[in-house]
């Protein structure tokens, strides 16, 4: 037997089952990146001048898929991954990873907090690191000498877990765990990072941790297997073979109209094992202060200063020194295109350890930001200037 619907009946039906069935999530996808190509001067590399190309100078290179599903009212899925390309070449960032910058899956609540697992960056670094002088003149001219103490985006967290808090009265937190992978020993290998931060008015500043084991499988160096590495460079090869490497650092900003005043310092702590090439703790202290300026809605203009000291540095006496001075002016095409030049001055003075330890005493070189940790000065000075083109999309 066959029914016929009277012709009112069937929108009231089918709106009666829209109402009945569960309603489809909200979902979207993003594709997002930058382009940054520039023109560099180095007055010293390894003993030669230079006039080379480099990329990723105000920003990296990069592109990336960052998508969300809406799964309740304060809930929502999340998802990131980003790699890093150099547009001179065309070549990726890192050999055989496709998303070397990062790579995560998480959940995201907004009264909860968010929780995710992946490759990526430190609660030190996303927290504290950002208040600090990469933000405001760039890594590669402005991080400390050769990034000793990661305030740039250099270490990233392998199979990594992290919460991050919501903000409550202005006050976030965020802790970090990255396992080591290493049968038998859930310390060797891993990292652990933490990290508060205050955002109240005029006043922005945070507090930050990192604690890296090595694996003590590779003689000599730090396990490229562990959950994190570190900026490797003239300023620390001689501590690369450390059971345990800690940075801890504070960092603050004030914001008086269109100019901000920031102070940082870091404390960075190699020890070692009867693993490592050198016997006793190392210890470099950084002191460091910025100032940036929003001169119009076209300009930007920043400067700042720091200092390093080996304050112990496996018996040496006189410790290497470093001292740097960096500034940056942008001008703004649009909102996505930007041109900028970057200029940067490192002095260097005392002895440090080279990369054969405590037997291989030598003098300090300088190495400008985190720009040339594989090119330092053969002399104790070294001056980097960059012009360059960054495009957002």
């Amino acid at each position: 037997m066959k029914f016929k619907l009277a012709p009112l009946a069937r929108p009231l039906i089918l709106c009666a089952a829209t109402v009945s069935s569960p309603a489809f999530s909200q979902s979207s996808v993003t594709l997002y990146g930058n382009v940054d190509e520039a023109i560099v001067y180095a007055n010293n590399q390894n003993g030669h001048s230079n006039v080379y190309m480099r990329q990723g100078n105000l920003y990296a290179s990069k592109f990336g898929l960052k998508g969300t599903e809406v799964l309740s009212p304060t809930l929502r899925a999340i998802f990131d991954l980003q790699q890093g390309f150099d547009p001179g070449t065309g070549a990726e960032q890192t050999p055989g990873l496709a998303f070397n910058r990062y790579a995560y899956v998480g959940l995201q609540d907004t009264q909860i907090g968010t929780l995710t697992m992946g490759r990526q960056y430190t609660p030190y670094y996303l927290l504290m690191g950002v208040l600090g002088p990469v933000t405001y003149l760039t890594g590669a001219t402005g991080a400390h000498p050769a990034d000793i103490d990661g305030f740039d985006t250099d270490i990233r967290a392998n199979n990594s877990v992290t919460y991050a808090s919501p903000a409550i009265y202005g006050i976030r937190g965020s802790v970090q765990y990255g396992f080591g992978g290493v049968p038998g020993s859930v310390q060797s290998g891993s990292l652990i990072s933490a990290a508060l931060r205050y955002d109240g008015g005029p006043l922005a500043a945070g507090v930050g941790y990192i604690r890296m084991y090595n694996t003590g499988n590779v003689e000599g160096s730090f396990d490229p297997n562990a959950s994190a590495q570190f900026s490797h460079s003239v300023v620390n090869n001689g501590y690369l073979s450390a059971r345990v490497v800690q940075h801890l650092a504070a960092a603050a900003n004030y914001t008086l109209g269109n100019i901000v005043f920031g102070l940082n310092y870091s404390n960075v702590i190699y020890q070692p094992d009867g693993h490592s090439l050198f016997s006793d703790t190392a210890v470099f202290n950084t002191y460091g202060a910025l100032v940036s300026y929003k001169a119009s809605t076209r300009v930007d203009l920043a400067a700042g200063y720091s200092f390093t000291h080996a304050s112990s540095a496996n018996g040496i006496d006189d410790a290497a020194r470093y001292q740097q001075v960096s500034l940056k002016e942008l001008y703004h095409l649009s909102q996505r295109t930007t041109l900028y030049a970057l200029q940067a001055f490192q002095h260097a003075s005392g002895h440090t350890l080279g990369i054969g330890g405590s037997g291989d005493i030598i003098d300090a070189r300088p190495a400008v930001g985190d720009s040339q940790n594989t090119t330092p000065s053969s002399t104790p000075n070294q001056f980097v200037a960059m012009f360059g083109l960054a495009i957002a999309f």
